[in-house]
Protein backbone atom coordinates (compact mmCIF):
# COMPACT_ATOMS: atom_id res chain seq x y z
CA UNK A 1 0.00 0.00 0.00
CA UNK A 2 1.27 3.48 -0.81
CA UNK A 3 1.32 6.34 2.01
CA UNK A 4 0.25 9.46 1.17
CA UNK A 5 3.66 11.06 1.08
CA UNK A 6 4.58 8.56 -1.53
CA UNK A 7 1.75 9.24 -3.44
CA UNK A 8 2.69 12.83 -3.75
CA UNK A 9 5.92 12.43 -4.38
CA UNK A 10 4.76 10.07 -7.58
CA UNK A 11 2.47 12.62 -8.30
CA UNK A 12 4.80 15.85 -8.69
CA UNK A 13 7.15 17.39 -11.35
CA UNK A 14 10.42 16.05 -11.71
CA UNK A 15 13.63 18.28 -12.19
CA UNK A 16 14.31 19.46 -15.60
CA UNK A 17 17.29 17.37 -15.79
CA UNK A 18 14.64 14.22 -15.40
CA UNK A 19 12.29 14.91 -17.92
CA UNK A 20 11.24 12.24 -19.99
CA UNK A 21 12.01 13.18 -23.93
CA UNK A 22 9.51 11.83 -26.41
CA UNK A 23 11.38 10.77 -29.77
CA UNK A 24 10.08 13.75 -31.92
CA UNK A 25 7.43 14.93 -28.98
CA UNK A 26 7.01 16.46 -26.05
CA UNK A 27 8.99 16.80 -22.61
CA UNK A 28 7.19 15.01 -20.31
CA UNK A 29 7.68 15.98 -16.13
CA UNK A 30 5.01 13.97 -15.00
CA UNK A 31 2.80 11.01 -14.94
CA UNK A 32 -0.19 12.97 -15.83
CA UNK A 33 2.11 14.20 -18.75
CA UNK A 34 2.83 11.13 -19.87
CA UNK A 35 -1.05 9.48 -19.38
CA UNK A 36 -1.84 12.82 -21.81
CA UNK A 37 0.83 12.00 -24.38
CA UNK A 38 0.15 8.20 -25.00
CA UNK A 39 -2.93 8.74 -27.11
CA UNK A 40 -1.22 11.32 -28.94
CA UNK A 41 1.26 8.98 -29.62
CA UNK A 42 2.31 8.13 -33.26
CA UNK A 43 2.70 4.27 -33.34
CA UNK A 44 6.83 4.86 -34.49
CA UNK A 45 7.31 7.12 -31.60
CA UNK A 46 5.79 4.53 -29.37
CA UNK A 47 7.84 1.80 -30.66
CA UNK A 48 10.75 3.49 -30.25
CA UNK A 49 10.44 3.59 -26.74
CA UNK A 50 8.73 0.21 -26.44
CA UNK A 51 9.78 -2.73 -27.85
CA UNK A 52 11.55 -6.15 -27.46
CA UNK A 53 14.81 -4.37 -25.91
CA UNK A 54 13.01 -2.08 -23.81
CA UNK A 55 10.81 -0.13 -22.17
CA UNK A 56 11.77 3.61 -21.72
CA UNK A 57 8.24 4.54 -20.02
CA UNK A 58 8.95 1.69 -17.35
CA UNK A 59 12.69 2.78 -16.78
CA UNK A 60 11.24 6.09 -16.35
CA UNK A 61 8.82 5.44 -13.71
CA UNK A 62 11.10 3.49 -11.80
CA UNK A 63 14.27 5.18 -12.16
CA UNK A 64 12.91 9.05 -11.48
CA UNK A 65 9.26 8.89 -10.27
CA UNK A 66 10.00 5.44 -8.38
CA UNK A 67 7.35 4.25 -8.68
CA UNK A 68 8.04 0.62 -8.64
CA UNK A 69 4.35 -1.10 -8.51
CA UNK A 70 3.50 1.11 -11.85
CA UNK A 71 6.87 0.34 -13.24
CA UNK A 72 6.26 -3.22 -13.04
CA UNK A 73 3.14 -3.23 -15.00
CA UNK A 74 3.89 -1.71 -17.68
CA UNK A 75 6.57 -3.66 -18.60
CA UNK A 76 3.97 -6.20 -18.93
CA UNK A 77 2.40 -4.74 -21.67
CA UNK A 78 3.65 -3.83 -25.10
CA UNK A 79 1.33 -1.60 -26.66
CA UNK A 80 0.22 2.24 -26.20
CA UNK A 81 -3.61 1.16 -25.05
CA UNK A 82 -2.82 -1.32 -22.70
CA UNK A 83 -0.06 1.20 -21.09
CA UNK A 84 -1.79 4.21 -20.80
CA UNK A 85 -4.89 2.42 -19.20
CA UNK A 86 -2.16 1.48 -16.53
CA UNK A 87 -1.36 5.18 -16.04
CA UNK A 88 -4.77 6.07 -15.55
CA UNK A 89 -5.52 3.49 -13.22
CA UNK A 90 -2.40 4.59 -11.36
CA UNK A 91 -2.81 8.14 -11.39
CA UNK A 92 -6.82 7.71 -9.95
CA UNK A 93 -5.38 5.30 -6.83
CA UNK A 94 -2.59 7.63 -6.26
CA UNK A 95 -4.72 10.97 -6.32
CA UNK A 96 -7.36 9.00 -4.10
CA UNK A 97 -4.59 8.03 -1.54
CA UNK A 98 -2.79 11.72 -2.28
CA UNK A 99 -5.90 13.67 -1.18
Amino acid sequence: MVTKDEAKRYLCDVSPEQCFWVNNGPILKNLDELASALPEMGDDTFHHHVNKEKNDFSSWVRNILGDVKLANDLLSSKNKESIAKKIRNRLNSLKKTAG
